[in-house]
């Protein structure tokens, strides 16, 4: 007995004080959760009534608000480096699976752009000064302050452990992730409100006025006491409508960290030593990033973003023409978007065929960031299901005729199923062991032993030894090494990689189409007329930002997929 219990695995060290405070996790969990709630609701009653020209909510009081809430956050942001900076114990482990580093590039980049677009924002609102509240300029510039700051944050502190002041740690991620929530939500806003109106005077829809902003609410239109008449007003007018969406992934990078972080608080890893946390190790090597792969997944990809970006252009001037080419736009669009969508399927589904014959071992261990990846895509996908879904009920019950009611219900059709079946593979591919990593028949915790008889045992080994060569072999520890990573090329994992960036790159186009401003769901008649444009205006401007983040989400995903295959 006293053998077997020596001869188990040791437990890891605990720390000692961070155990009286984990009995009050759940706790102080459900009070940060409570704060943002509390501070959600109140951004979403002030942006949701800003967006209606009836409620007597302007936007000055959104950006009051806005700008309040990212002062605080910047400020509690510098407490927390400068708190981190004084006592280094305040972190004793860091999750290795936290912030990776193409989603902290990918943060940069996005907050590069929203850099960008509150220069323009702020160029804007300038060009009339003298008939504009100081706060509509002092919120970009507010803004500007917040993305640097918070960018170097969550830079530099993304895989953070942090195990003192946990309550007020828990509570001011969350104050931070409502206040990027809210920045989305006015964004998102403020984005349909300028589309609807768009569509409307396209269109001559002037019998829905109550979502088009009047130009004393957000100074968008031209007219009124506040004339954008000149050229640099209205480039700086387009450009940051241009940039609206990446400010808006840049808002939900942001928030996908900073709960990662959050769930972190108060955690304790197995490792300290190297910084890693629990799982397998799924550190890239840096040579074979962009090889192994067949390279027809990225010619093929490559080719339908490039043919996609011209149908977008060719749909944007055709539906904004003067002349009535918007049923030849149309049938473009649906074109394009239903042959993307079917090899999209096909190849997710080829995708999880070749993973039934992988016998890469899966991985079960505890993982927030991977958790929060399957969620959010999960919950992502379901804006594009319900617009699908109201497109189907509108085409088969109002059963309109002609090519464009079949492209209409093909497209939708398909949206679904790509969504389904890219949502299998990816978290699939999310859940698999390292390409070195075999499925072990429940591993025994404790050594092996055969009994003989009451008197005697005998151990056996526990692991079997490793096989060597029969005969002499005149080759080197290089050429042992060479057999050795012999199966990194192997086929499937050749074919998955090929997988992964066909899909990633099929993603960004059906991203770009959306975000940028293609709304085939108003010029297309036949759900408009089914459900009456009020109420399909809410249904699209409700669910197509979800859908619009899937993209993008689903980027971040494949690329890890990609790199870990």
């Amino acid at each position: 007995m006293s053998e077997e219990l020596a001869t188990r695995p040791k437990e890891s060290p605990r720390a000692p004080r961070a155990g009286p405070r984990e009995v009050w996790k759940k706790g102080g969990r459900l009070l940060s959760v409570l704060l943002a709630v509390n501070v959600l609701l109140l951004a979403c009653t002030l942006i949701s009534g800003g967006a209606f020209n009836k409620v007597a909510v302007y936007d000055t009081d959104v950006f009051a608000l806005l700008t309040t809430m990212m002062l605080l956050a910047a400020l509690w942001i510098l407490f927390y480096l400068l708190r981190t900076a004084r006592f280094p114990d305040a972190v004793p482990y860091r999750d290795a699976h936290a912030g990776p580093i193409w989603l902290r590039g990918g943060l940069v980049l996005f907050g590069i752009c929203t850099l960008v677009m509150d220069v323009f924002k702020t160029g804007y609102y300038s060009s009339f000064f003298e008939c504009q509240s100081a706060i509509k300029i002092l919120h970009p510039l507010a803004q500007a302050v917040f993305v640097i700051v918070q960018t170097y944050f969550l830079w530099v502190s993304a895989k953070d452990c942090i195990h003192v002041h946990l309550d007020l740690t828990r509570c001011g991620l969350m104050f931070t992730l409502t206040t990027n929530l809210a920045i989305w939500m006015a964004a998102v806003v403020d984005e349909s409100v300028h589309q609807a109106h768009f569509h409307s005077s396209a269109h001559g829809n002037a019998s829905h006025p109550r979502l088009a902003p009047d130009p004393e609410r957000a100074g968008s239109q031209v007219g009124g006491d506040c004339p954008c008449d000149t050229a640099i007003c209205q480039i700086f007018q387009k450009g940051y409508f241009y940039l609206y969406p990446f400010n808006i992934e840049y808002s939900l990078f942001a928030s996908t960290m900073l709960y990662v972080m959050w769930k972190n608080v108060g955690r304790l890893l197995a490792s300290s030593t190297h910084g890693h946390g629990q799982g397998h190790g799924h550190t890239p090597s840096r040579v074979s990033l962009f090889q192994e792969t067949f390279f027809a997944g990225p010619v093929l990809g490559l080719m339908l973003l490039v043919v996609g970006l011209a149908v977008f252009i060719i749909y944007e001037v055709q539906v904004s023409g003067e002349g009535d080419h918007t049923q030849q736009a149309l049938l473009t669009y649906y074109s394009f978007n239903i042959v993307c969508l079917g090899l999209m399927t096909l190849v997710s589904l080829s995708g999880s065929v070749i993973y039934r014959f992988d016998r890469r071992a899966m991985d079960h261990h505890k993982n927030p960031t991977r958790t929060l990846d399957v969620a959010l895509l999960m919950g992502a996908a379901l804006g594009q299901y319900a617009i699908s879904y109201y497109s189907i009920v509108a085409v088969v019950i109002g059963m309109p005729r002609g090519l464009l009611g079949g492209l209409n219900l093909a497209h939708a059709l398909l949206t679904i199923a790509q969504h389904t079946f890219q949502n299998v593979f990816i978290i699939e591919s999310l859940h698999r062991g390292p390409p070195g990593a075999k499925p072990h028949e429940t591993p025994p915790k404790e050594p092996c032993l055969t009994f003989a008889n009451l008197d005697a045992l005998h151990p056996l080994p526990t692991c079997p030894p490793t096989p060597r060569p029969l005969g002499p072999s005149p080759a080197g520890p290089q050429e042992a090494k060479a057999i050795t990573l012999a199966p990194r090329g192997h086929w499937r994992r050749r074919c998955l990689k090929d997988i992964s960036l066909f899909l990633l790159l099929c993603n960004v186009i059906l991203w770009i189409m959306p975000a940028f401003g293609a709304r085939p769901h108003f010029s297309n008649k036949v759900e408009v007329g089914f459900y009456g444009y009020s109420l399909w205006a809410a249904i699209v401007n409700i669910c197509l930002p979800f859908g619009i983040f899937y993209r993008m989400h689903a980027v971040s995903s494949l690329l890890e997929v990609y790199v870990l295959s």
